[in-house]
């Protein structure tokens, strides 16, 4: 009696998972596919406007030198103000969240401050700092220090008490307990900070922007809603945008370096 002998049916190859760069790409292609169709099916033009036309848009403002000069303006306030927030809200967040008799004395007033609706202090800056950029900077200053005061002051009091008692017990100074002990632990909450920070700081900055700008972003944005211009007044949009995905992404590439440090 002989035995067939059959060769075993190839195993299948598993499917090779989608990155999540494609899936990303594919999820923007998808949300202006729609947009491009909802705004010219229903959309009002005087309103709203598609994405080619909003392409058409950002290629006349670039070419804009004023709206140009007004972008490159605000990104340096933000820019600046980003950079006051995070290196004061640091400082102040390490020493409230180290020192318990600060923490007592300040935090609350933090708190307190932190508790002001911003917009009601905007002409204050306006009748101290004058319409420049200093009302701008100090304004998306208050927008954000507080987000870094407050996270850092968190991740400072997580610090490991073991760690600090074995480094003090081994003869670390003040400075080495605090740059091999303490900032790498409060790392993470740090660059949670920055982010929150520069949305904050934008949002603060643009505020001021459409309050007191009679040149800057503020006054183009006005000239493009009263004009009954959606596709410029989206590109705008776009490249305020793009300032805030430029720093998150200096702030992750930051933030995987650190990250190696901490390891």
């Amino acid at each position: 009696m002989s035995a067939s002998l059959t060769a075993p049916a190839p195993s299948a190859r598993p499917r090779k998972p989608i990155s999540a760069g494609t899936a990303r790409m594919g999820v923007v292609i998808l949300v202006l596919a729609v947009w491009e169709v909802t705004a010219r099916l229903w959309g009002d033009p005087l309103f709203v406007a598609p994405p080619s036309l909003v392409a058409l848009g950002l290629f006349d403002i670039t070419g804009n030198k004023g709206v140009m000069l007004a972008v490159g303006a605000a990104f340096l306030e933000l820019l600046a103000g980003f950079a006051i927030a995070v290196a004061g809200g640091v400082a102040i967040g390490l020493l409230l969240g180290l020192s318990r008799i600060w923490r007592g004395i300040a935090f609350p007033i933090v708190l307190m401050l932190y508790a002001i609706p911003q917009s009601t202090v905007l002409p204050l800056f306006i009748l101290m700092l004058g319409v420049g950029p200093k009302a701008k900077i100090i304004f998306g200053l208050t927008h954000s220090i507080f987000a870094v005061i407050l996270t850092v002051t968190a991740g400072a009091r997580q610090v490991d008490t073991t760690l600090l008692r074995a480094a003090r017990s081994m003869g670390a100074s003040h400075r080495q307990l605090l740059w091999d002990v303490v900032l790498p632990s409060v790392v993470p909450s740090l660059f949670t900070a920055m982010r929150l920070a520069m949305a904050g700081c934008l949002l603060g900055v643009l505020l001021a922007e459409l309050y007191v700008s009679s040149a800057g972003v503020g006054f183009y944005t006005t000239q493009f809603s009263s004009a009954f211009q959606p596709g410029k007044l989206f590109a705008l949009i776009i490249l305020l945008a793009a300032m805030a995905v430029l720093l998150n992404e200096l702030c992750r590439m930051m933030e995987n370096r650190f990250n190696r440090w901490k390891a």
